[in-house]
Parts: structure tokens; sequence; C-alpha cells
């Protein structure tokens, strides 16, 4: 049995192969969304919450809500980190581990990248309690949601757009809300739809699932079975 002391304070302990294989699939698929994506890590015992960004502003006269993706995963010892680095540096690491032929119940270690990186959505703390719950949505009325608007993105940015150009319209189609969110809700911006949708936190057409929202302050938060979407809108 491991002891505190078994922490690992630069790294982290994946239970086995699997969870290995479906963090390295989040994290792709936040990166499909920004290359160059951060990933915050938070190791609290044997849990790892993975922290990712869909939405946020760009800057102070930026109109985008700040929508968060968060998973978490279960660790084989305990470990204490807070580190916000690149995406691309786990990503890496776990394809390194995917390579090694070892069993699939094997624990998988990681180290964290030597170098952090400055992303300012990582400095905004959702509530860690106070939830209340307001209410479910159709999971296919999420996606659905989420697939219009991924089109009108795709048909308001000009070809060989800018990236200010671009960071405007998703501010302003992700920032939309289009009322899809249960009616004891407040209002929830698309772009939580469409971070539902692209971080896979949705199931397949054919399963009829509801996807549970719940409210703490200026925070709502969307959850499934896969992960949670956490949405503030700009005020």
């Amino acid at each position: 049995m491991s002891s505190p002391r078994d922490a690992h304070p630069e790294g982290f302990a994946l239970l086995d192969r699997r969870d290995a294989a479906d963090l390295a699939t989040y994290l792709s698929r936040a990166r499909s969304v920004d290359p160059q994506a951060a990933v915050r890590l938070q190791g609290a015992g044997r849990v790892l919450a993975v922290w990712v960004s869909v939405v946020h502003p760009a800057g102070l006269l930026d109109s985008a809500p700040v929508v968060l993706g968060l998973r978490t995963v279960g660790l084989a010892e305990p470990a204490a980190l807070d580190v916000t680095v690149a995406a691309s540096a786990i990503t890496d690491r776990l394809a390194r581990t995917a390579g090694e032929g070892a069993p699939d119940d094997d624990a998988v270690l990681l180290s964290a990248p030597p170098q952090q990186v400055s992303a300012s959505w990582a400095g905004i703390v959702a509530p860690r309690g106070g939830w209340s719950g307001v209410g479910a949505v159709d999971a296919e009325r999420v996606r659905d949601v989420a697939r219009r608007g991924v089109q009108a993105v795709s048909d308001a940015v000009p070809v060989d757009s800018g990236a200010a150009v671009v960071q405007k319209v998703r501010s302003r189609v992700w920032g939309a809300a289009s009322g899809w969110g249960p009616p004891e809700s407040p209002a929830i911006p698309d772009g939580a739809a469409f971070a539902l949708d692209v971080l896979g936190f949705l199931p397949p057409t054919v399963q009829q699932v509801q996807v549970a929202a719940e409210q703490s302050g200026q925070w709502v938060r969307l959850s499934t079975a896969a992960g949670h979407v956490l949405v503030k809108p700009q005020r």
C-alpha cells in the first residue's frame, strides 16, 4: 500500500494504460481547438484534475465567456501538484509510454514537464462547492447547438483570416446564448455546448442521455459520465 511518502512530487502515476489512452484522447481533442493548448494538472491524493480551456477571452475587451473542460483521472499513487503546461508535452509523453509494450493493467508513470506555460484562464478558479441542480438538457440538443455553431464560425471566417479575426468571430458565436439550456438555469453560452461536443463528453447519438446542469454563483457546470464543462459568462 502506498503512503504519502510515495507521492511523486514531480510527476504522477496513472492507474493503467487504458486511463493513459483516455487522457491522450482528451488532450488531443483540446488541441484540435487550439494546437498550442495549455493544460492545468491538479493532483490531490489519488485524483488528478485535468483542466483545459475551450473558449476564453483574449483580452480585456474580448466578450468571450470562460468555458473550461474538466476530467478527473484516478492515480495509482498519491500526488500533490498544480502545474500548467503545454498539452503537447503531455501527449508526447503518453505516446512514448504507449509504445513500451507493457501490460494494459500496469500503472503509467509520467514526469511533469519541466517548463510551465502562462495561460490567462488557468488563474480563473471555479467554485469547489455551493453547486445546486438547475435541471438537465438532452445530449442531442446540445450536440445540435454545437454543430450549428461550428458551421456559423466556418461561414463567418474569411479564407486566410488572421488570428484576431478568428478570435472575434469565435467570441461572438460562442458567447451567444441561444436558449438551449434547461428552463431552470441561467442563460448558458453556446460555447459550453461546443465544449461538451468537441471534448468528447457527449455519448454516441444512439444513446438517450441527459446533460445535468448545476449552478454556483455566476458559474454553471454541465456534466456527463465522461466529464464536466464549467462556464462563466462575461458580464
